[in-house]
């Protein structure tokens, strides 16, 4: 078995989570999480948790593991779920990663580093102190300035991240792609097979995420999100989860209900092209062109025949 991993992956409601179900049940194996707004406890219908009901019929691991709030790196990530992946495989079970976000997976494969606790925190400061003052998007627009590859797949949003590549920059002289070539394994820790969902029209994906974030509301997104809000917990890294920002700023006054939701569609959109542009730039995916819920059966086929000329059956 030697530290293989099974990835699924592909950008926002391409159809991961039941493909990733129907293969862990085939495989009688468990699934890890590398979604990293699913971690947060309380956030579920705006992060797309799995159901009880789908997590009753496959374990999942890396979801619900910290209150919104509470500090969370990626090295806490690759910790947890290197840890959940070595007892998988010591019970004889090849891990199941399934999520979007490839920051997250290509840390737990590669052992990618990141600047710790001798970090600058004057550099840190002075990009919340500009994101407060002028808005995310100047912070991010310093990120294109310097490193457009890292700002082309990260959200002005996503602050957090946003920031730490600035400080890779400013203490380094390197882009984030350069610095994690740099200082990763001489080996990746896991030999990855890596199947990815690809739709076969961007429009169709689109339409999709539309349809998902009107299914969310329906579903109760908005009360979920008001509750967090209301209680103080939309803070830190969560504050910035697509879905809850935009919504919080309807609660703040700053727009109309309409408005926000379509904020949120857009941004969702802008995400999932980001993701798509994150991981096509790896050559070692097998695609598979999928419209979430046509086709099923022949997906599910064709995943598991790739997984068998792999040796995995």
């Amino acid at each position: 078995m030697q530290n293989r991993l099974i990835c699924i992956t592909g950008p926002t409601a391409s159809g991961k989570t039941a493909l990733s179900i129907a293969l862990a049940q085939r495989l009688q194996t468990e699934i890890i999480s590398s979604d990293s707004m699913q971690i947060y406890r309380e956030m579920d219908i705006g992060t797309a948790k799995p159901t009880a009901a789908e997590q009753a019929a496959v374990p999942h691991h890396m979801i619900d593991i910290v209150d919104p709030g509470e500090p969370f790196s990626v090295a806490r990530y690759v910790e947890l779920a290197d840890q959940c992946a070595q007892t998988l495989l010591q019970a004889g079970k090849i891990p199941l990663i399934v999520g979007g976000t490839g920051l997250y997976l290509d840390a737990l494969i590669e052992g990618s580093a990141f600047p710790g606790d001798e970090t600058d925190h004057s550099i840190r400061e002075k990009y919340e102190r500009m994101a407060r003052e002028q808005g995310n998007e100047a912070v991010h627009a310093c990120l294109q300035q310097v490193d457009p590859v890292a700002a082309e797949r990260l959200h002005p949003n996503n602050l957090k991240r946003v920031i730490r590549a600035l400080e890779v920059f400013e203490q380094t002289g390197l882009t984030l792609d350069a610095f994690n070539q740099q200082n990763k394994r001489p080996e990746p820790k896991y030999q990855a097979i890596k199947i990815g969902l690809c739709p076969s029209d961007r429009e169709i994906l689109y339409a999709r995420i539309n349809q998902r974030v009107d299914q969310m509301l329906e579903e109760g997104l908005l009360e979920e999100a008001e509750h967090l809000f209301r209680e103080g917990k939309l803070t830190g890294t969560a504050a910035q989860a697509i879905g809850y920002k935009e919504l919080a700023d309807y609660f703040s006054g700053n727009g109309s209900l309409e408005e926000c939701v379509e904020i949120l569609k857009r941004r969702t959109r802008n995400y999932a092209k980001r993701q798509l542009t994150w991981i096509k730039r790896d050559p070692t995916v097998f695609w598979l062109t999928y419209d979430a819920g046509a086709d099923f059966e022949q997906v599910l086929q064709r995943s598991t025949d790739y997984l068998a000329q792999q040796g995995i059956q």
